[in-house]
């Protein structure tokens, strides 16, 4: 039996870049959002050794269904030897990753090309 390749959610755009695998959230991403967003996460931060960017940047509102989805993706992505790396520019989503204190663990960088400059370095740890 052949399966057929399960179409993207509109809030999500997957690419490699520079050995990286790029999710782009975009949109909104509220609580309906990140349940069809979650097993496409998964699937990126199951491989061992994973490396993973995490691009907010297209991202108009972002919840706490949000936040649970990058540290899940983080802890995931950790516990198999890989990394996860965070771009976001938006003030408000920001300010949300300052007060949760989410900014300790995936430091939010302005580019692609600044979270990659990091990739040498694990994004904090366990």
């Amino acid at each position: 039996m052949r399966h057929e390749p399960v179409p993207l959610p509109r809030q999500l755009g997957v690419y490699a870049y520079r050995g990286h695998t790029v999710l782009e959230f975009r949109g909104e991403i509220d609580i309906a959002s990140a349940a069809e967003i979650g097993p496409f996460v998964d699937r990126a931060t199951d491989r061992p050794g994973a490396r993973v960017v995490i691009d907010l940047r297209p991202v108009e509102f972002f919840d706490c269904s949000g936040l649970r989805l990058l540290y899940r993706a983080r802890v995931r992505a950790l516990e198999r030897g890989g990394q996860v790396h965070l771009v976001c520019t938006h003030p408000l989503t920001l300010r949300v990753f300052r007060v949760t204190g989410l900014t300790r663990l995936l430091p939010p960088h302005p580019t692609l090309e600044a979270a990659l400059a990091r990739s040498g370095a694990a994004s904090g740890s366990l």
